[in-house]
């Protein structure tokens, strides 16, 4: 028993080493296994139900706005890859080619997806005729390879991964904007109303704007133990670029020809392992409520003689609960204890306990898996209090996150300090001169590179104040930081 308990424990303090206790909480917590291909990793049923969960929660908000689900080839000739040229040297060094149909060469090379612009947009060339066509609202769900050489991290970074990428034609420039920005505000409730965790939103500065796209707006979490920022999702403005490029015009109602203004949109699975890192502890993982396909795990107590007492309250409480999709750990196998670890260790957010003494006193004890509170509470009232911890877990959650944001963010003027600062694993907001030039120089001497031009400064005083880094006039607040 001991043993297995011990198998079952995570042994890595966070704090002392985040990469060594997220690979061990990511196999403990059974979400993934690897496979033999290094960077392509198997998402195990416990990881795929929180995607299934976010998937369900972003298909209602695309689909009121008149997003339609539509799937094209994993293939693309090499042909379309190479019709934008900006679009393509961005993805050239992480195209996975396929050369060989069985036996035979092929006579195109063919890539695997490593996204859909090319391919997506071939066709729109031969859809779109008419404004009457427009706008066009497509999404896909599926898969992408991107053969990266960085160490790749299960769920933050892979070679293979899964995602959704939406592509959109307007007939105007502020249709075409305001898709953007409408995405980007569903990709926040995305993290902060379902997954617990606060986010910034900003614009990505111009070494990294999406290839093609003349500008790429990001939420983006900040996780306070390594010092680093997380790429949480992107919102592409392409303007006319890919209609130039691919030929999607249209005769407005005039019959005057005209080009198309386009938008780009993707969050990944990126998304679970952001969840992890920021909320887990060294007991284990932590589900936020709302992605949590079971929400409560109850373990009788059996004592003996006393054990089919305890159970039938057990199976009734299951059944009276079943909104929340309550798992019952009646094994006889095991402890209480052992099991206790077991769920705490899987992340359920909330653990009813029930013995012969709680139901002869009408109540149960309910710990919760954020803050290891143990709350008596009376069976008569579980529902509702079940129903009102849930919410006070995301809330804390939340709260506590944004606070350890706040705390580890610093307001910084001068190259110095900024280098002290990033040493101590500080986010920080600077003005800067934004440039490719000076973004790589910054990376190369201190690690640390923009995460974002925040959206809330956009406005904030830039008079007579000179960038951190060159001296030169600032143009822009932005949040610095190393990434993941």
């Amino acid at each position: 028993m001991k043993e297995k308990k011990q198998e079952l424990a995570i042994t890595i303090n966070k704090e002392d080493d985040i990469s060594k206790w997220y690979t061990e909480i990511i196999q403990k917590a059974d979400l993934m296994d690897y496979s033999k291909v290094s960077g392509c990793i198997v998402y195990k049923p416990k990881s795929y139900e929180i995607w299934e969960n976010i998937q369900t929660y972003f298909n209602k908000k695309i689909k009121k706005i008149g997003v339609k689900n539509c799937y094209f080839p994993l293939l693309i000739p090499e042909s379309l890859l190479n019709k934008e040229e900006k679009h393509i040297e961005g993805f050239a060094a992480e195209v996975a080619w396929v050369d060989y149909g069985g036996n035979t060469k092929l006579g195109e090379r063919l890539a695997i997806r490593p996204t859909s612009e090319t391919i997506m947009y071939d066709s729109y060339s031969k859809w779109i005729k008419s404004y009457r066509d427009l706008p066009l609202k497509l999404n896909q769900w599926n898969n992408v390879v991107r053969w990266e050489f960085k160490h790749p991290t299960p769920f933050l970074r892979g070679r293979e991964f899964l995602w959704q990428e939406g592509h959109c034609v307007f007939e105007t420039k502020k249709e075409a904007e305001d898709n953007v920005k409408t995405i980007l505000k569903y990709y926040s409730n995305i993290y902060e109303d379902l997954l617990a965790i606060p986010v910034t939103l900003g614009r990505k500065s111009i070494g990294e704007t999406f290839a093609g796209a003349e500008y790429s707006l990001t939420a983006e979490p900040f996780s306070t133990v390594d010092g680093k920022v997380i790429q949480a999702c992107t919102s592409h403005f392409l303007g006319q670029n890919f209609s130039d490029a691919f030929d999607i015009n249209y005769l407005d109602k005039n019959q005057k020809k005209q080009k198309a203004w386009q938008t780009t949109w993707g969050l990944s699975t990126r998304s679970i392992g952001t969840m992890i890192i920021i909320h887990s502890d060294n007991k284990g993982l932590i589900i936020p409520p709302k992605v949590a396909t079971e929400k409560i795990v109850i373990i009788p107590l059996l004592f003996k003689g006393k054990e089919e007492k305890v159970l039938k309250k057990a199976k009734e409480i299951q059944k009276e609960l079943k909104k929340f999709n309550v798992i019952l750990d009646d094994r006889k196998e095991y402890s209480p204890g052992f099991k206790f670890n077991n769920w705490e260790l899987k992340g359920i957010p909330l653990r009813i306990e029930i013995g012969p003494r709680d139901i002869e006193n009408n109540e149960v004890i309910i710990n919760r898996r954020d803050t290891s509170e143990k709350i008596p509470t009376k069976i008569i009232n579980l529902k509702k209090t079940c129903d009102e911890l849930l919410k006070k877990i995301h809330l804390n959650l939340y709260e506590q996150q944004k606070q350890k944001v706040k705390k580890n963010t610093v307001e910084i003027k001068n190259y110095s300090e900024f280098k002290k600062a990033i040493k101590e694993r500080k986010r920080c907001l600077v003005p800067w001169a934004e440039s490719i030039e000076s973004e790589n120089k910054i990376k190369e001497e201190t690690g640390a590179k923009s995460s974002c031009i925040p959206l809330e400064f956009k406005n904030k005083n830039l008079k007579d104040i000179k960038c951190f880094y060159s001296n030169k006039p600032a143009t822009c607040w932005a949040y610095f930081s190393k990434s993941h």
